[in-house]
Protein backbone atom coordinates (compact mmCIF):
# COMPACT_ATOMS: atom_id res chain seq x y z
CA UNK A 1 0.00 0.00 0.00
CA UNK A 2 1.34 3.72 -0.63
CA UNK A 3 0.31 6.13 1.83
CA UNK A 4 1.17 10.06 1.70
CA UNK A 5 1.29 12.45 4.64
CA UNK A 6 0.07 15.96 3.74
CA UNK A 7 0.11 19.70 4.97
CA UNK A 8 -3.82 19.16 5.59
CA UNK A 9 -2.84 16.78 8.17
CA UNK A 10 -4.34 14.01 6.68
CA UNK A 11 -2.74 10.62 5.76
CA UNK A 12 -3.93 8.97 2.66
CA UNK A 13 -3.67 6.13 1.06
CA UNK A 14 -3.64 6.31 -2.54
CA UNK A 15 -3.37 3.88 -5.55
CA UNK A 16 -1.49 4.41 -9.22
CA UNK A 17 -1.09 3.20 -12.64
CA UNK A 18 -0.01 4.06 -15.70
CA UNK A 19 2.61 6.71 -17.15
CA UNK A 20 1.95 10.00 -18.66
CA UNK A 21 0.10 13.25 -17.92
CA UNK A 22 -1.34 13.29 -14.31
CA UNK A 23 -4.93 12.45 -13.83
CA UNK A 24 -6.79 12.00 -10.36
CA UNK A 25 -9.40 10.32 -9.82
CA UNK A 26 -12.14 11.33 -6.63
CA UNK A 27 -14.41 8.77 -5.18
CA UNK A 28 -17.78 9.15 -3.63
CA UNK A 29 -19.47 8.42 -0.54
CA UNK A 30 -18.83 5.41 1.13
CA UNK A 31 -15.85 4.70 -1.62
CA UNK A 32 -12.58 4.48 -2.38
CA UNK A 33 -10.34 4.66 -5.86
CA UNK A 34 -10.57 0.66 -6.71
CA UNK A 35 -14.29 0.51 -5.20
CA UNK A 36 -15.61 3.02 -7.11
CA UNK A 37 -13.73 3.42 -10.38
CA UNK A 38 -11.50 0.40 -10.49
CA UNK A 39 -12.39 -0.07 -14.16
CA UNK A 40 -12.14 3.68 -14.70
CA UNK A 41 -8.51 3.69 -13.71
CA UNK A 42 -7.08 0.77 -15.42
CA UNK A 43 -8.99 1.87 -18.48
CA UNK A 44 -7.27 5.81 -18.45
CA UNK A 45 -4.16 4.02 -17.05
CA UNK A 46 -3.31 2.92 -20.77
CA UNK A 47 -3.02 6.53 -21.36
CA UNK A 48 -2.13 8.59 -18.29
CA UNK A 49 -1.16 8.23 -15.04
CA UNK A 50 -3.55 8.00 -12.98
CA UNK A 51 -3.37 8.68 -9.17
CA UNK A 52 -6.39 7.27 -6.92
CA UNK A 53 -6.62 8.77 -3.66
CA UNK A 54 -8.76 7.62 -0.83
CA UNK A 55 -10.05 11.00 0.79
CA UNK A 56 -9.65 11.29 4.76
CA UNK A 57 -11.52 8.59 7.07
CA UNK A 58 -12.12 6.44 3.52
CA UNK A 59 -10.45 2.97 3.47
CA UNK A 60 -6.58 3.25 4.75
CA UNK A 61 -6.55 6.99 4.89
CA UNK A 62 -6.75 8.83 8.00
CA UNK A 63 -7.90 10.43 10.26
CA UNK A 64 -10.56 8.38 11.55
CA UNK A 65 -13.34 8.49 11.91
CA UNK A 66 -14.74 10.24 9.07
CA UNK A 67 -16.52 12.60 9.74
CA UNK A 68 -18.48 15.70 8.14
CA UNK A 69 -18.04 19.33 9.16
CA UNK A 70 -19.82 22.08 7.35
CA UNK A 71 -17.45 22.32 4.85
CA UNK A 72 -16.48 19.05 4.18
CA UNK A 73 -16.16 19.82 0.44
CA UNK A 74 -13.66 22.23 0.74
CA UNK A 75 -11.77 20.38 3.50
CA UNK A 76 -11.71 17.66 0.75
CA UNK A 77 -10.59 19.81 -1.88
CA UNK A 78 -7.77 21.23 -0.23
CA UNK A 79 -6.88 17.94 0.88
CA UNK A 80 -6.19 16.86 -2.72
CA UNK A 81 -4.36 20.27 -3.38
CA UNK A 82 -2.07 19.45 -1.00
CA UNK A 83 -2.05 15.54 -2.32
CA UNK A 84 -0.54 17.04 -5.42
CA UNK A 85 1.43 19.28 -3.94
CA UNK A 86 2.89 16.25 -1.74
CA UNK A 87 3.31 14.38 -4.93
CA UNK A 88 4.71 17.29 -6.68
CA UNK A 89 2.07 16.42 -9.15
CA UNK A 90 1.74 21.26 -10.57
CA UNK A 91 -0.83 20.35 -12.93
CA UNK A 92 -3.73 17.74 -13.67
CA UNK A 93 -6.46 16.29 -15.37
CA UNK A 94 -9.40 15.86 -12.38
CA UNK A 95 -12.35 13.43 -12.53
CA UNK A 96 -14.53 13.00 -9.84
CA UNK A 97 -17.70 10.62 -9.43
CA UNK A 98 -20.88 11.95 -6.68
CA UNK A 99 -19.34 13.75 -3.68
CA UNK A 100 -15.55 13.17 -5.32
CA UNK A 101 -17.23 15.29 -8.33
CA UNK A 102 -18.06 17.77 -5.76
CA UNK A 103 -14.96 18.20 -4.32
CA UNK A 104 -13.34 18.19 -7.47
CA UNK A 105 -15.42 21.30 -8.61
CA UNK A 106 -14.23 23.37 -5.28
CA UNK A 107 -10.62 22.14 -6.10
CA UNK A 108 -10.43 23.53 -9.69
CA UNK A 109 -12.73 26.38 -8.61
CA UNK A 110 -10.04 27.25 -5.52
CA UNK A 111 -6.91 27.17 -7.53
CA UNK A 112 -7.95 26.96 -11.32
CA UNK A 113 -4.36 26.89 -12.65
CA UNK A 114 -3.60 23.40 -11.46
CA UNK A 115 -6.14 21.69 -13.75
CA UNK A 116 -6.06 20.87 -17.69
CA UNK A 117 -9.46 19.31 -17.20
CA UNK A 118 -12.55 18.74 -14.49
CA UNK A 119 -14.83 16.41 -15.12
CA UNK A 120 -17.44 15.13 -13.22
CA UNK A 121 -19.64 12.17 -12.41
CA UNK A 122 -23.57 12.99 -10.35
CA UNK A 123 -22.13 15.91 -9.20
CA UNK A 124 -24.00 20.01 -9.63
CA UNK A 125 -21.89 22.73 -7.45
CA UNK A 126 -25.19 23.56 -6.02
CA UNK A 127 -28.65 22.64 -4.35
CA UNK A 128 -31.65 23.79 -4.25
CA UNK A 129 -34.90 23.24 -1.02
CA UNK A 130 -36.21 21.04 -3.36
CA UNK A 131 -33.57 18.56 -3.66
CA UNK A 132 -34.22 18.80 0.57
CA UNK A 133 -36.57 15.65 1.07
CA UNK A 134 -34.07 13.50 -0.96
CA UNK A 135 -30.92 14.05 1.42
CA UNK A 136 -33.28 13.63 3.90
CA UNK A 137 -34.48 10.18 2.65
CA UNK A 138 -30.71 8.77 3.19
CA UNK A 139 -31.49 8.54 7.02
CA UNK A 140 -31.97 5.67 8.07
CA UNK A 141 -29.10 4.09 7.28
CA UNK A 142 -30.08 0.88 6.75
CA UNK A 143 -28.39 0.68 3.59
CA UNK A 144 -24.98 0.89 4.27
CA UNK A 145 -23.49 -2.45 4.07
CA UNK A 146 -21.35 -4.56 6.79
CA UNK A 147 -17.98 -4.80 4.61
CA UNK A 148 -18.39 -0.60 4.04
CA UNK A 149 -19.08 -0.04 7.62
CA UNK A 150 -15.97 -2.12 8.32
CA UNK A 151 -13.56 -0.97 5.30
CA UNK A 152 -14.11 2.58 6.41
CA UNK A 153 -14.30 2.39 10.65
CA UNK A 154 -17.84 3.11 11.07
CA UNK A 155 -19.47 2.48 14.50
CA UNK A 156 -22.57 4.00 13.89
CA UNK A 157 -23.89 4.22 10.74
CA UNK A 158 -26.82 6.16 11.47
CA UNK A 159 -24.75 8.71 12.90
CA UNK A 160 -22.38 8.62 10.29
CA UNK A 161 -24.58 9.65 7.81
CA UNK A 162 -26.57 11.87 9.75
CA UNK A 163 -23.09 14.16 9.63
CA UNK A 164 -23.23 13.88 6.14
CA UNK A 165 -27.38 14.92 5.79
CA UNK A 166 -26.80 17.86 8.31
CA UNK A 167 -23.41 19.23 6.50
CA UNK A 168 -26.04 18.82 3.27
CA UNK A 169 -28.86 20.80 4.71
CA UNK A 170 -27.23 23.48 6.23
CA UNK A 171 -25.51 23.90 2.57
CA UNK A 172 -29.38 23.88 1.37
CA UNK A 173 -30.37 26.22 3.81
CA UNK A 174 -27.56 28.96 3.34
CA UNK A 175 -27.86 29.30 -0.32
CA UNK A 176 -27.47 25.81 -1.73
CA UNK A 177 -23.96 26.75 -3.29
CA UNK A 178 -20.83 23.97 -2.71
CA UNK A 179 -19.19 25.74 -5.16
CA UNK A 180 -20.96 27.78 -7.81
CA UNK A 181 -19.60 30.89 -6.50
CA UNK A 182 -15.94 29.49 -7.64
CA UNK A 183 -17.51 28.65 -11.00
CA UNK A 184 -16.46 31.37 -13.28
CA UNK A 185 -12.53 30.75 -12.19
CA UNK A 186 -12.61 27.01 -13.72
CA UNK A 187 -11.52 28.18 -16.91
CA UNK A 188 -10.26 24.78 -18.41
CA UNK A 189 -12.21 22.09 -20.47
CA UNK A 190 -15.60 20.95 -17.66
CA UNK A 191 -17.62 18.55 -18.25
CA UNK A 192 -20.85 17.47 -16.03
CA UNK A 193 -22.39 14.07 -16.76
CA UNK A 194 -25.24 12.86 -15.41
CA UNK A 195 -27.65 10.05 -15.29
CA UNK A 196 -31.24 10.95 -16.59
CA UNK A 197 -32.63 8.84 -13.84
CA UNK A 198 -30.13 10.36 -11.21
CA UNK A 199 -32.71 11.69 -7.91
CA UNK A 200 -29.83 13.64 -6.53
CA UNK A 201 -28.33 15.78 -9.21
CA UNK A 202 -31.30 17.26 -11.70
CA UNK A 203 -29.40 18.95 -14.77
CA UNK A 204 -31.48 22.24 -14.12
CA UNK A 205 -28.97 22.35 -11.05
CA UNK A 206 -25.65 21.49 -13.47
CA UNK A 207 -26.81 23.75 -15.91
CA UNK A 208 -26.57 26.62 -13.82
CA UNK A 209 -23.39 25.57 -12.60
CA UNK A 210 -22.24 25.20 -16.64
CA UNK A 211 -23.71 28.67 -17.16
CA UNK A 212 -21.14 30.71 -15.03
CA UNK A 213 -18.18 28.68 -16.74
CA UNK A 214 -16.61 29.92 -19.40
CA UNK A 215 -15.75 26.39 -20.84
CA UNK A 216 -17.87 23.69 -19.97
CA UNK A 217 -20.94 21.92 -21.36
CA UNK A 218 -23.39 18.93 -19.99
CA UNK A 219 -24.04 15.64 -21.26
CA UNK A 220 -27.02 13.61 -19.91
CA UNK A 221 -26.47 9.63 -19.74
CA UNK A 222 -29.75 7.02 -20.16
CA UNK A 223 -28.84 5.95 -16.63
CA UNK A 224 -29.11 6.41 -13.33
CA UNK A 225 -26.15 7.77 -10.72
CA UNK A 226 -23.27 5.76 -11.86
CA UNK A 227 -23.13 6.98 -14.91
CA UNK A 228 -19.50 5.55 -15.64
CA UNK A 229 -20.78 1.70 -14.57
CA UNK A 230 -24.16 2.09 -15.63
CA UNK A 231 -23.36 3.43 -18.99
CA UNK A 232 -19.70 2.34 -19.76
CA UNK A 233 -19.50 2.59 -23.46
CA UNK A 234 -21.04 5.83 -23.71
CA UNK A 235 -19.08 6.98 -20.66
CA UNK A 236 -15.94 5.89 -22.07
CA UNK A 237 -16.69 7.51 -25.95
CA UNK A 238 -18.10 10.77 -24.40
CA UNK A 239 -15.26 11.52 -22.02
CA UNK A 240 -12.40 9.91 -24.26
CA UNK A 241 -13.17 12.52 -26.59
CA UNK A 242 -13.14 15.05 -23.81
CA UNK A 243 -10.30 14.53 -22.56
CA UNK A 244 -8.63 13.96 -26.68
CA UNK A 245 -10.08 17.42 -27.05
CA UNK A 246 -8.51 18.93 -24.08
CA UNK A 247 -5.42 18.02 -24.37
Amino acid sequence: MTFIDISTGARLHYDEVGSGQPLILLHGLLGTAQRDLGQVMAWLGERFHVYGPSLRGYGESTPKPRDFPLDFYHRDAKDILAFMDALNIPTAHILGYSDGGETALVAAGLQPSRFKSVAVIGAVGNFTPAIRPRVQSMYPAAWITDEEKILHGIPDANAFILQWIDAMKHTIDTGGDISLSLAPNIACPLLIMLGDKDTLNPAAYAQTFIERTPNGRLEMFACGHPVHTEAWADFKRVYGEFLGDAG
